[in-house]
């Protein structure tokens, strides 16, 4: 069992910046991939960003540019740093883990996850 909580959510003015936290725990491994995803509500969860086994990273569109995914294996946590921000990244941020060593966009490959943390960006 793997536990993943999230922290760093909060308000930020348009144009700012933020840093989620993920900390792992639990039966963890180093092979396996992280993603961070986020919802905002009626909306299905979308991909953000993912940090695969070898390090390679994967964003989406909308942020690529603007955040970035990192992991520091001694402290065992995934961060995502979020600059530039925008009202429409304005949602709930979860933090996901997965057995296999790749990165998927898809919610349903993902095995893991916590309880999120709230991003709310005014204009």
């Amino acid at each position: 069992q793997v536990q993943l909580v999230e922290s760093g959510g909060g308000l930020v003015q348009a144009g700012g910046s933020l840093r989620l936290s993920c900390a792992v725990s639990g039966r963890t491994s180093s092979n396996s991939a992280m993603a961070w995803f986020r919802q905002v509500p009626g909306m299905e969860r979308e991909f953000v960003a993912g940090l695969a086994w070898t390090g390679i990273t994967y964003y989406a569109d909308s942020v690529k540019g603007r955040f970035t995914i990192s992991k520091d294996n001694d402290k065992n946590t995934l961060y995502l740093q979020m600059n530039s921000l925008k009202p429409e990244d304005t949602a709930i941020y979860y933090c996901a883990a997965r057995k296999l060593r790749v990165v998927e966009r898809r919610t349903s490959q993902y095995e893991n996850w916590g309880q999120g943390t709230q991003v709310t960006v005014s204009s």
